[in-house]
């Protein structure tokens, strides 16, 4: 299909539309430098990162009479080189909700009360000074980097309990974990240069023309200009993608893995592996029987007689995917005259093997040598705007420390706390609780075991988001001990259950700085002011670690003691940021980024400094200072090419190998059966995911008319011949169930999407038929991320309620 990008963007949408309107009512903009001085129409523009999704677009924010009123996309930014999405150009919508919460409100005799500020913060302060152990945060990729490590500080460095994690677990946990195990440090060592460069582009079991639409405009932009490029989709069901795809493959739910062996095993068979790149950078491992990050040593010769079974046949067999199409794809990465770039998201991370999964495709690109050039890539996409750079990078997961770093490691403590100035032992060497136990013991009573009694919840939506609802979120109603504070800007599933809910502000209201899928860190300034008393996530945390420190909390202080968050001056005086209306005396935001700056260094993640972010429209670590004092991104890691880390001769270098010798992991993972499989009493596959309009759980894009109008409620997908067995035509509404709970849903057929017969699909970003109360709760054993995408389900028509009559009287 040859659509040029701007066509492929306004057929997602109403993009197009929107753009027209921006320029007929402020101007189009010509590629010229953003300047902060008000323009004849009496807008200012600044630059700031979207909102949204991981991609990283940058915005040109317009600005009038304290409110943002224009969106354009900003045409210095390399990531969208002037286009959004139809969710980008909106973003400005996000923050004029009618029901922005804009007060502090406390749970008083069941009802939730506006209190002040102090009273709030005094109610946070004492439950962590009784109980600082069972006290726990959990964020999301949400956070900016200041958010994230002051909460990160908060808890590991003060509290000394690891009780932090981020949404992000759900997400990209199998992500981190698969670059883990293969390179031996996470995040991407390509970039989205991969998408302009490659010749083939395989999508596993991801959607980018609906979840990561302005990259995917890339691909079909070159499209446009004549350049020849084969799109591959594999899936479990069709999606806008296939529609612009060269081959579609659909598999059976859980069999990907099945077919990632399939093609390593052709590769092997047939002698069109890269023999020289698995010389020269490649080691071998296998999974174990007991899975852990880095399994067991193995070499070629096992690797390729594990392989053995895997014959397109019986991968056939087992995926449904025809045996010459498993071929194909081997003869395509048996090619090295071709670049292939892979590309996935949450098909492969949510995923109960998800770790594997992750490993099994960076095994197929390294094996055959489709790895170290650009267009040459195997790149995992985040849905978070700062999944990256705040929840891996800063390192707000339970068993991290900023930089790579993990509390289980005496080094990384004993150089965290030097950093930190804290005395030696504050950092406790025990992991906290990973996203699914946190909210297990919350939810579990305190006499029972339940051990976190307190949990403080920032910029995300558990409570429509945990698989498994009731068990995991909702069940903790009615018990007495535990108290749920939420910083919300919303009312949400979340804060409808909250004790406390604090007021935060959001995006421009405030300065912050965010990490993309590529490593690329970028900063924006506060451009307005938030609504009514809403106030900064950073300052809240700031303000409830000063609480404790004048209740005499030893745990706020430094070795010196000093104020944990103490910040200085130009004079060297104490800034104090811990009252509202001193927090902006001083740039918080670049205080905090210099100091988790100082982390960067040890794994060779170099930030910037905050100045020349500033300047910039994002810049990808490994930042580095030439030495005519210029300051250079990296775009490709581990390559000696564009790395400088890279020693001379070395052409590919993974620095910080699990095995020591500066190789990559090729993992032997073997198939496994989902946990939950279709059965005579729930013989359909439910998958979950995201739409086009709407962002994770709608809490912002719900509140734009445009777009809650465009895709106004939840609706299930099925095939149209499982719809006339059961009765259904579109628009009816039908009762989805699992061995979980049931929920009613409008079925709609022939739509974006077309499942095969036997599967359904149900978005989750509708608070008001919240689809995972049925999904299951079952996790990698490895990263710990649970599984959104496979679960058995029946569906059926809604029963007719017959009018109940009343008796009549007998004659």
């Amino acid at each position: 299909m040859n659509v040029d990008r701007r066509q492929f963007l306004k057929s997602t949408a109403m993009a197009a539309a929107v753009t027209a309107a921006h320029q007929r009512a402020y101007g189009a903009f010509d590629n010229t430098e953003l300047s902060t001085a008000e323009a004849a129409d009496g807008l200012t523009w600044d630059k700031a990162p979207c909102r949204f999704c991981g991609t990283g677009c940058h915005v040109r924010v317009g600005v009038k009479d304290n409110k943002v009123v224009a969106i354009q996309g900003e045409q210095l930014a390399e990531v969208n080189q002037g286009l959004l999405c139809v969710k980008g150009y909106h973003v400005g919508g996000i923050l004029y909700g009618e029901d922005r919460l804009k007060e502090p409100m406390l749970r008083k005799n069941g009802k939730l009360e506006k209190v002040s500020w102090d009273e709030a913060l005094e109610a946070i302060a004492q439950r962590l000074y009784d109980r600082p152990e069972q006290f726990a945060i959990y964020g999301s990729g949400q956070w900016t980097i200041p958010e994230g490590y002051s909460a990160q500080k908060l808890i590991k460095g003060g509290l000394s309990n690891n009780h932090i994690d981020p949404n992000a677990r759900l997400c990209m946990a199998s992500a981190v974990t698969g670059f883990l195990s293969t390179q031996g440090v996470d995040e991407p060592a390509g970039c989205y240069t991969d998408l302009d460069e490659c010749d083939v582009l395989i999508m596993w079991g991801n959607n980018p023309a609906e979840m990561h639409p302005v990259l995917f405009s890339r691909v079909i932009d070159r499209r446009s200009k004549g350049e020849e490029i084969t799109l591959i989709d594999m899936g479990t069901r069709r999606t806008r993608t296939t529609e612009y795809c060269d081959e579609y493959l659909e598999f059976r739910p859980q069999t990907d893995l099945a077919i990632a062996n399939g093609i390593a095993h052709l590769l092997l068979k047939n002698g069109t592996y890269d023999q020289r790149f698995v010389e020269r950078f490649c080691n071998f491992r296998k999974d174990t029987d007991t899975p852990s990050l880095f399994g067991e040593v193995s070499s070629l010769e096992e690797y390729t007689e594990l392989l053995a079974p895997y014959t397109p046949e019986y991968v056939e067999q087992l995926s449904g995917v025809p045996a010459g199409k498993i071929r194909y794809l081997a003869e395509l990465f048996g090619n090295r005259d071709l670049r292939i770039t892979s590309l996935w998201c949450m098909g492969v991370n949510q995923h109960t093997r998800g770790t594997n999964m992750n490993r099994l495709i960076h095994g197929i690109h390294m094996l055959s040598g489709h790895w170290g050039k650009p267009g040459d890539a195997p790149t995992s996409l985040t849905g978070q705007p700062s999944a990256c750079g705040t929840a891996r990078e800063v390192g707000t997961l339970a068993h991290t420390l900023p930089g790579g770093r993990l509390v289980a490691k005496e080094a990384h403590r004993n150089d965290s706390e030097r950093i930190w100035n804290l005395p030696d032992g504050r950092i406790n060497p025990k992991p906290g609780y990973h996203t699914i136990k946190m909210w297990e013991q919350f939810c579990t009573p305190t006499e029972s075991g339940g051990d976190i009694s307190t949990i403080w919840v920032q910029v995300t939506n558990p409570g429509q988001t945990l698989p498994y609802l009731k068990k995991y979120f909702q069940n903790h109603r009615g018990l007495k001990d535990k108290f749920l504070i939420v910083s919300e800007v919303y009312p949400t599933a979340t804060t409808a259950m909250a004790d406390l809910v604090l007021p935060a502000a959001m995006w421009v209201e405030k300065n912050g700085i965010y990490g993309n899928s590529e490593r690329r860190t970028q900063q924006w300034f506060k451009m307005v002011d938030p609504p009514g008393n809403a106030r900064d996530d950073t300052w809240m945390t700031i303000a409830v670690a000063r609480k404790l420190f004048e209740m005499g909390y030893s745990g706020m202080k430094d070795k010196d003691g000093e104020f944990l968050f103490d910040v200085k001056d130009d004079a060297g005086n104490t800034v104090p940021i811990w009252e509202w209306e001193h927090y902006y005396d001083i740039n918080v935001d670049k205080t905090l980024y210099e100091e988790y700056r100082a982390f960067s260094f040890m794994k060779h993640k170099d930030l910037a400094p905050y100045d020349v972010l500033v300047e910039s429209r994002g810049l990808r670590w490994p930042v580095v200072q030439d030495a005519n004092g210029t300051w250079r991104e990296t775009p490709f890691r581990f390559m000696e090419f564009s790395d400088p880390y890279v020693e001379p001769g070395k052409e590919i270098q993974f620095y910080h190998s699990v095995t020591q010798d500066d190789r990559g992991l090729i993992w032997f993972c073997p198939y496994e059966p989902a946990t939950e499989e279709p059965d005579d009493s729930y013989p359909m596959w439910l998958c979950t995911g995201r739409v086009l309009e709407h962002w994770h759980t709608g809490t912002m894009t719900r509140r734009i008319p445009q777009l809650h109008n465009a895709m106004p409620h939840a609706y299930v997908e099925l095939h149209p011949d499982d719809a006339r067995d059961q009765g259904l035509a579109n628009g009816d509404i039908a009762v989805v169930e699992t061995r979980r709970g049931k929920i009613e849903l409008p079925v709609w057929l022939n739509g974006r999407g077309h499942p095969p017969r036997g599967s359904i699909f149900v978005p989750f970003f509708d608070e008001h038929l919240l689809i995972n109360e049925l999904t299951l709760g079952d996790v990698d054993p490895i990263s710990k991320e649970p599984d959104y995408k496979k679960c058995a389900a029946v569906v059926y028509k809604k029963p007719v309620q017959k009018p109940v009559l009343e008796e009549q009287p007998r004659s």
